[in-house]
């Protein structure tokens, strides 16, 4: 059961002020950060076969399309053994679209200390921002309703970027979601130790896709500050 709103997931799972442990709350974070990394490296593999298949640039119509009836699935999935099967044919569809991504970039001279950069950057941010949640013990589910929002409008925001290619509303978009999916982290993080988050699964789902939109946002971010873009 999820008691706050997730802005990864489909709504109409909000619950009802369930009362959770410190210890059921505990065993959560775990959970979710074990699958998390399971997630992580279910990705890399995906992204590792996809660059030596030499897979081409992936439809970002195709990649969003599957990504949301895989979200889907996950969602309907999310209390049975079947959902971490979700979790992981959703994280490797991202993992598996980034590899020609990541292999463009391979192509180009600095291209690879580029997507270094970001993936360090992206770590870093992570870091932070759970340690943020983790330490202040402070409760963030007051940042529900901007990040619910601001995701909304970031997403519709790079659609329109995307289909008449206006490259500084794309950049624009990737400092929105830079911004967003570093709160979105923290407030996640937040919403298991207090409670408002029980299911490692959407859990797990939130972060991933944080941390995959934050890679890609610091990507476009370090690309057109090189002078690459």
């Amino acid at each position: 059961m999820r008691n706050q709103p997730n802005p990864y997931a489909a709504p109409g799972h909000a619950g009802s002020g369930v009362t959770v442990s410190g210890e059921r709350a505990a065993q959560v974070l775990k959970n979710t950060y074990m699958l998390l990394g399971l997630s992580l490296i279910a990705a890399t593999g995906a992204a590792m076969f996809a660059m030596s298949a030499n897979i081409g640039y992936m439809n970002p119509f195709l990649t969003i399309g599957v990504y949301f009836v895989l979200l889907m699935a996950t969602n309907a999935l999310r209390n049975s053994g079947w959902g971490i099967l979700a979790v992981f044919g959703l994280t490797s569809w991202l993992g598996f679209t980034t590899g020609p991504i990541i292999n463009m970039y391979a192509q180009v001279q600095g291209g690879m200390e580029i997507v270094s950069l970001a993936l360090g950057g992206t770590a870093t941010i992570f870091v932070a921002m759970s340690a943020i949640a983790l330490v202040t013990r402070k409760d963030f589910s007051f940042l529900t309703n901007f990040i619910m929002i601001g995701v909304l409008v970031a997403f519709l925001a790079s659609l329109v970027a995307v289909f008449f290619e206006i490259p500084a509303l794309a950049l624009a978009v990737s400092a929105a979601f830079v911004l967003l999916s570093s709160l979105l982290i923290m407030w996640q993080t937040s919403a298991i130790i207090h409670g408002g988050e029980t299911n490692y699964i959407m859990a797990t789902v939130t972060l991933f896709v944080s941390i995959y939109n934050l890679f890609l946002s610091l990507l476009n971010i370090l690309t057109a500050l090189s002078g690459n873009d």
